[in-house]
């Protein structure tokens, strides 16, 4: 059997999410035939011995896939274990006859939907900052938010580490003396990112509730009870994950003079009408695929183009 990169075997055998993987890699916790491995290792399941945490990690092949969407109940923590010993969603779904992880998180005080997998590509592909699925939130918050709060945070605040929220579609569903309930779409997942929101413009959050993600809604679930989600469900996640890898394959053009790194590269990719097939060739950050730097140097040099750093 050709050999696969660990990060991708561990997310597959239901360990934790790709992007987890690659963190329990760099920590050096994991060994392969003894030895420790970095990011980008490659192994050959069939044949060599994969340890995580100096345990051994016995391979399954053609292991039965689960999807399914978890009412997280308030008091409960987001994680596989919890040092501090407190409640974990690892207990809601303790009877599924495999080890699970949630797609993405609700803090602790938090309730709502909660997509739990052993699925590793299907968790990558979700949870992926690229693919932007948007999720509903129910939010009551005190004092009543007033129309500037509102304004404020559905066109993008300021959060207290200095980084700016994405636009998000806000209704208000409840507005009396004192509080406020709202519903919130948002399509990033930084850290209590709503909490962080009400709190940058003066508002405190006495509940937030998923009501959605995606395709998927809560519905009638109780509290800490779970259902498999359908096939279409899974369908439809993958597939708004995958439109927004592909919305994200547009190059973001600055106000500048016309010479900056991305005005360069979106004339350039003009003159070749070309598209980037897949998300590996895709332009983001400062960064750009090397097998195209030639091509875009001679082009550069070709216009007289001259590269602004």
């Amino acid at each position: 059997m050709a050999e696969e990169r660990i990060q991708k075997i561990m997310s597959e055998q239901g360990l934790c999410s790709r992007r987890a993987a690659e963190q329990i890699i760099a920590e050096g916790r994991v060994k392969v035939n003894g030895h420790p491995v970095k990011v980008g290792d490659k192994m050959d399941p069939n044949r060599d011995v994969l340890h995580v945490d100096d345990e051994r990690i016995y391979i399954q092949k053609n292991q039965q896939m689960y999807y399914l969407a978890l009412y997280k109940p308030r008091g409960y923590v987001t994680t596989a274990s919890d040092e501090l010993g407190r409640k974990t969603v690892m207990e809601l779904v303790s009877d599924i006859p495999a080890r699970l992880y949630p797609v993405g998180r609700l803090d602790k005080d938090s309730e709502g939907l909660l997509l739990m997998t052993n699925d590793g590509a299907f968790a990558q592909a979700v949870t992926h900052p690229s693919g932007g699925i948007s999720k509903l939130y129910r939010v009551t918050v005190q004092p009543r938010a007033d129309e500037s709060q509102i304004l404020k945070m559905s066109s993008g605040v300021v959060l207290d580490d200095g980084t700016k929220t994405m636009p998000c579609a806000i209704n208000v569903v409840t507005d009396e003396p004192g509080r406020t309930v709202m519903e919130m779409t948002l399509k990033e997942g930084k850290n209590r990112e709503i909490r962080r929101m009400c709190e940058a413009v003066g508002l405190e959050v006495v509940r937030l509730k998923r009501n959605a993600e995606g395709v998927v809604k809560l519905g009638m679930l109780k509290p800490g009870t779970y259902r498999e989600l359908t096939k279409a469900e899974v369908s439809g996640l993958r597939a708004a994950a995958a439109k927004g890898r592909l919305d994200n394959d547009r190059i973001p053009h600055f106000f500048c003079n016309g010479q900056c790194f991305f005005c360069m590269i979106q004339r350039f990719l003009a003159s070749r009408d070309h598209r980037y097939p897949c998300r590996d060739h895709r332009i983001s950050g400062i960064g750009f695929i090397a097998e195209f730097a030639d091509d875009i140097c001679v082009w550069s040099d070709e216009n007289n183009m001259t590269l602004l750093t």
